[in-house]
């Protein structure tokens, strides 16, 4: 079984109740949940919006492939009231990404992994951080604990519940 670190964000709705109802699902459809983060709210990034995002960070082990784990975590956000218009970041009720899938580096049109961006996001890298300070990032061979720590964003990343 492989081990997937992913990254779920909302700011439409019932926040709460959407991270709850993703990770159920992921849990029943992926694999197995073994580490959730606690769930911090930050402002967007990239984009203006009313509603700040609930972030959480979930390691699941799973059967999937990188491709079949895209495919469902997709279909997750669909699910769940997702709309993708392809606009560039806006709004959702759910956001479902992939930040690690073992030590795999992947390249395709459709799936980065690690993802492209997560070394420059606190929103990421501080709910990572939490459930795997020692995990090395597989191309720039950094702990997040050193790359939360030479991170340069400035949003506040505030936890609000534990796991």
């Amino acid at each position: 079984m492989a081990e997937a670190y992913l990254l779920l964000g909302s700011n439409m709705g019932d926040r709460f109740a959407i991270l709850r109802t993703a990770i159920k699902t992921i849990s029943e459809q992926i694999g197995v949940v073994q580490r959730l983060s606690s769930v911090y709210q930050t402002a967007p990034w990239g984009f203006q919006a009313e509603t700040p995002f609930l972030n959480q960070v979930a390691l699941v082990k799973t059967n999937l492939s990188p491709e079949e784990l895209l495919a469902k975590t997709q279909e997750i956000e669909t699910v769940l009231g997702r709309k993708r218009t392809g606009n560039g970041f806006s709004s959702r009720p759910i956001d479902i990404d992939i930040l690690f899938y073992d030590d795999y580096i992947i390249y395709q049109k459709n799936l980065i992994v690690p993802h492209l961006h997560l070394h420059k996001r606190k929103f990421v890298l501080v709910p990572l951080h939490e459930i795997a300070p020692t995990l090395l990032h597989p191309v720039t061979h950094k702990s997040i604990t050193n790359l939360l720590n030479n991170c340069t964003d400035n949003l506040q990343v505030e936890k609000i519940f534990d796991s």
